[in-house]
């Protein structure tokens, strides 16, 4: 059987590092991107079997990529975790829980990610 192949998304590099090398462990493979446009050409390259996708970045956030995703008949299929810290950063932000509920992902983790959550999670939606 084929590695399964898990995007992820996010403007923290420590973060990618540290979800990628703890997926890698586990035997998937995994591709990694810095942004939401980066994100966005990387799909364009190969289309992930699960993205996990953070909220808050620069150039295009984890809802806009998340939406445009879901209404493509192409990609509208990928499962999508964001990760995301707006919970505590509503107040002080433009990023809204309308605007999360709004993106059809298919799950959602908060951040500090707990990895083996993570991991469940990514499980689950590849069953």
């Amino acid at each position: 059987m084929a590695k399964k192949y898990v995007l992820i998304v996010d403007d923290d590099p420590d973060m990618v590092e540290t979800v990628g090398m703890m997926l890698e462990s586990k035997g998937y493979e995994v591709g990694k991107a810095y942004d939401g446009i980066e994100g966005e050409e990387s799909i364009k390259n190969r289309v992930p079997d699960v993205l996990v996708l953070d909220v808050m970045m620069p150039r295009k956030n984890g809802y806009v990529l998340c939406s445009e995703l879901k209404k493509n008949k192409s990609t509208s299929d990928i499962p999508i975790i964001l990760l995301t810290a707006v919970g505590e950063a509503v107040p002080s932000t433009t990023y809204s829980h309308a605007d999360g509920m709004a993106t059809q992902a298919d799950d959602y983790i908060p951040k500090p990610v707990d990895t083996q959550g993570l991991l469940a999670a990514i499980e689950r939606l590849l069953s």
